[in-house]
């Protein structure tokens, strides 16, 4: 295979688009639907989508609301997340005694990606977590990128689109599991905190996340007091979360606000995880954009948390993220109004938002382009890998992905800021992404079978070029390194 010429044919393609609106029953409407609600086609949901694409998408959103209200199903080898917030504590804390004890077999700092031994078999993460406690932290942060990426590429264990909604959220509420106390919450945090509002309400989500260890160690919320304060949260509660840098909050609302959470905390060495200690807490009234706020204590903080929500620059932003996210890098203003529009009347309805966003005729357009992260093109890939032979080759897929997300520069649960990832094609199409994502095609492709059903979605040319081939090998390599592959 010539890679250059696949190269420029990847770069042309994503130059080029035709202002027009998909016809609903078309394979160019299904391949965006299954993509940008989920992650590609599988012949079950191409031909599920083929009568009408819109509608089969609404209907996903249902099942993905419902999906969230239900207990995620984990497979055995990653049982471990089943545990509570207060349980991770007392793991954790039974951890570090372990280490002052000197009975912990001190090693180098692991990367935040998916290493070799990330993707064990389901007895190695249950047996090693229960004999070893030194290591529980890693483990589990092992275990939380594992079902990441087995939740994006398998629609047995999670709702395509209610795991693009996890992705989505965990991204904009960002924390990173290289940074020790947050490593061994990750997995919680995910399946706790984001994935069941993640079409819920806004402020219960954020809520979630303000109350969360992984988010309160993260940045430094955990540490601050009255007489000690740390601003790092709630500036980013403001910044990133909420209103957006621009919105015109100032230095004095950012104070305000870390003096409304302090004692906001965590307690590792009892067990609990969240606590709010009062005696940390900077009693009084706290003015943040002109509303005065004279609640005591804990429900201080609750309250100034929930009038972020519900404020128009909260609204504006979190459309902004959710346009760009799913329909294009540079979302029109009327769709941004108007998603922006419905938050507000619906009380910050994440569900309702997404219909509003499906229902446009700008989800439909075929202009409005995106080209795949790092982190799509790997569910994709898993996706499109379908139901593989056996078990060893389930982990060797998973390794392989981790190992391509971190070449790539998207590592999963790896981004070191709080602004997260970012999901434009400026930021991920070039030709050196592209020769990995190619290498990547190929080196997965013996140990699956030939997605032909991909070929529906492909231009003549791209069919052609497949159709050379006489390797079956070869042929899944092309299905999977296709120009059209690399766009959602």
């Amino acid at each position: 295979m010539n890679k250059s010429i696949l190269l420029a044919s990847m770069l042309a393609m994503s130059a080029s688009s035709f202002a027009q609106a998909l016809p609903d029953n078309s394979p160019a409407a299904v391949w965006r639907s299954t993509s940008r609600l989920g992650y590609g086609p599988t012949p079950a949901t191409a031909q599920a989508a083929a009568p009408s694409a819109k509608a089969w998408s609404l209907a996903q959103l249902d099942a993905a609301k419902a999906a969230s209200k239900q207990a995620p199903l984990l497979p055995p080898a990653l049982q471990a997340l089943t545990a509570s917030q207060q349980q991770v504590s007392a793991r954790f804390h039974e951890e570090r005694e372990a280490r002052k004890e000197g009975r912990a077999n001190l090693q180098k700092p692991v990367a935040p990606m998916l290493a070799d031994n990330a993707m064990r078999s389901g007895s190695g993460i249950g047996a090693n977590m229960a004999a070893d406690p030194e290591n529980y932290s890693r483990d589990m942060s092992f275990a939380a990128g594992a079902w990441r990426l087995a939740a994006c590429s398998n629609a047995d264990l999670e709702n395509p689109l209610l795991a693009r909604m996890t992705e989505f959220w965990f991204n904009h509420f960002n924390v990173f599991v290289g940074k020790g106390p947050v490593r061994p919450y990750v997995g919680n945090y995910l399946l706790t905190a984001i994935r069941p509002h993640a079409l819920g309400k806004f402020e219960d989500l954020l809520l979630a996340t303000a109350q969360h260890p992984a988010m309160l160690l993260y940045l430094d919320q955990a540490q601050s007091t009255q007489r000690g304060l740390n601003e790092n949260y709630a500036r980013e509660l403001m910044e990133l979360h909420t209103l957006g840098v621009n919105s015109g909050y100032t230095q004095a609302d950012v104070r305000e606000m870390a003096r409304a959470l302090t004692g906001w905390s965590v307690d590792i060495a009892n067990g609990t995880g969240f606590l709010f200690r009062p005696r940390a807490h900077d009693e009084g009234s706290k003015t943040i954009l002109g509303h005065t706020f004279t609640e005591s204590g804990q429900a201080q903080g609750i309250a100034a948390i929930q009038f972020l929500a519900r404020q128009p620059a909260t609204a504006h932003r979190i459309s902004t993220r959710l346009a760009t996210f799913f329909v294009a890098d540079k979302p029109s203003k009327a769709l941004i109004d108007k998603l922006a529009n419905t938050f507000t009347r619906t009380g910050g309805d994440i569900a309702a938002v997404m219909r509003s966003l499906i229902e446009s005729p700008d989800f439909w357009e075929s202009g409005n382009t995106l080209f795949k992260t790092p982190m799509d093109y790997a569910c994709s890939s898993l996706t499109a890998a379908g139901t593989v032979k056996d078990d060893a080759n389930r982990q060797q897929n998973l390794r392989q992905a981790g190992g391509f997300l971190a070449q790539t520069g998207q590592p999963v649960n790896g981004w070191q800021t709080p602004d997260g990832y970012k999901t434009d094609a400026a930021t991920w199409l070039a030709p050196e992404a592209l020769t990995r994502r190619a290498d990547y095609a190929f080196g997965l492709a013996p140990r699956i079978e030939e997605p032909a059903y991909l070929q529906q979605f492909y231009s003549s040319a791209t069919r052609e070029r497949i159709s050379r081939e006489s390797a079956v090998n070869m042929r899944t390599s092309l299905l999977l390194a296709a120009p059209e592959f690399m766009s959602k």
